[in-house]
């Protein structure tokens, strides 16, 4: 069975999705096993935040990978990447650091930069996920459809955006050089395939 023919079986959907609950299980592990040390509700918060983000990372890295192995099925799996660990992160700071206190939340929101960004990067990613249905995306056109969703990349640097700042409260920026490496390799791909793709058509449209 090729790579491809395995990606479109029924199966692959939810195989996906287990492994991708693997970090939480072992979050979940933690917290009964009391090893998510001193502060345990920070802990979660800042597990799902990192998370979140490398499931981006992923969702970019799709892309990339669908260009330089040809496995296009890929591309019907990368929805379920980012958003369920992004939904998680607000969930825990509004449980855990707010007491699910809404109007606390709201009001909170625009005081402090990281969460303003961090709020807006989930509005995004539920803006995509919305818009992600083969309905959807027959209503809007293939065109419209594609340039919604190169809100991706906003998303991803948003979400680095995010990272950044609550990171930069303890000096701890290690991570951030990583990840900002890794997505700027992303990026530096999405662009250069672009910009031989525009080439191609331009010396096709000259012959």
């Amino acid at each position: 069975m090729s790579i491809n023919k395995a990606l479109l079986h029924p199966a692959a959907k939810p195989l996906l999705f287990m492994i991708c609950l693997g970090p939480l299980a072992w979050l979940f592990y933690g917290a009964l096993a009391n090893t998510l040390g001193a502060q345990p509700a920070e802990a979660l918060i800042r597990a799902t935040g990192d998370w979140t983000l490398r499931f981006l990372c992923i969702t970019l890295a799709v892309t990339s990978l669908r260009q330089i192995s040809g496995w296009n099925a890929l591309a019907r799996l990368r929805r379920m990447l980012g958003l369920f660990y992004a939904l998680l992160h607000f969930t825990s700071f509004a449980w855990l650091d707010m007491g699910l206190d809404f109007q606390a939340i709201l009001k909170d929101i625009p005081k402090r930069h990281f969460i303003l960004v961090g709020s807006l990067t989930l509005l995004l990613m539920l803006t995509l996920a919305a818009t992600s249905f083969n309905r959807v995306i027959k209503a809007l056109g293939a065109k419209r459809w594609q340039l919604l969703h190169r809100l991706v990349y906003a998303i991803v640097l948003l979400g680095l955006l995010h990272f950044f700042w609550m990171h930069s409260a303890k000096n701890n920026f290690v991570e951030v050089a990583v990840y900002t490496a890794v997505i700027g390799l992303l990026l530096g791909w999405r662009i250069r395939h672009v910009l031989v793709a525009n080439l191609g058509r331009g010396r096709r449209g000259m012959v």
